[in-house]
């Protein structure tokens, strides 16, 4: 690509940046219309505040790449890898999101509604204050992520593993459970959010 790899506030429409590495690039404020990042690389870099209408991320990989408070609508990630990477405040609408490769990372606060996210592995993501309403995690796994004060409201959980995961502050009786699979903590609360009175004293 020929823009500088520090931009603020620009206009990014239509460019082809398929397979460019981006390396640490700081973006702040930036606008991104259709603009092909497929098979980009980056590690290390910085979108902050940016919006990205349409455009691919597809099969792009990008290590402890930071995309804060940035609005990603009807954007592809099909095939693409997160590893360590923060999305924090960040929102996707309409957007594709499987499959998907995710290493850890923080996604707290992300809003990501009424999107299918099945089969996808979140083991040990922070999804803490997330919203997933109306989402499909069919089959997906969450073991061991951070999941409290996350917003499940309609949200899919048929087969889902949820073992391990913190659910502090989330209401699962808002969600859809089908066979969803809990340790004993996430059974107990299931189990008092529906009134009941648990003794795990023996």
């Amino acid at each position: 690509m020929t823009e500088p790899q520090t931009a603020t506030g620009t206009h990014f429409r239509g460019e082809d940046w398929y397979g460019d590495d981006l390396g640490a690039a700081r973006f702040t404020d930036c606008t991104f219309t259709d603009v092909d990042l497929s098979e980009a690389t980056t590690s290390g870099a910085v979108f902050e505040g940016c919006t990205f209408h349409g455009g691919r991320f597809n099969a792009s990989t990008h290590t402890a790449t930071a995309f804060v408070g940035c609005d990603f609508r009807r954007t592809s990630f099909f095939d693409a890898t997160l590893d360590g990477c923060k999305l924090v405040g960040s929102t996707f609408t309409e957007c594709t999101l499987r499959p998907l490769t995710v290493t850890g990372g923080s996604w707290l606060g992300v809003t990501i509604r009424g999107t299918i996210l099945a089969r996808l592995d979140l083991r040990g993501v922070d999804l803490r204050e997330a919203d997933l309403s109306m989402s499909d995690l069919t089959l997906a796994v969450l073991a061991g992520a951070r999941l409290d004060r996350a917003v499940l409201r309609e949200t899919t959980l048929d087969r889902t593993d949820l073992r391990g995961a913190s659910l502090d502050g989330v209401d699962l009786s808002a969600a859809t459970l089908r066979r969803t699979r809990l340790d004993l903590a996430g059974a107990v609360l299931l189990a008092e959010l529906h009134g009941a009175d648990v003794d795990t004293s023996g």
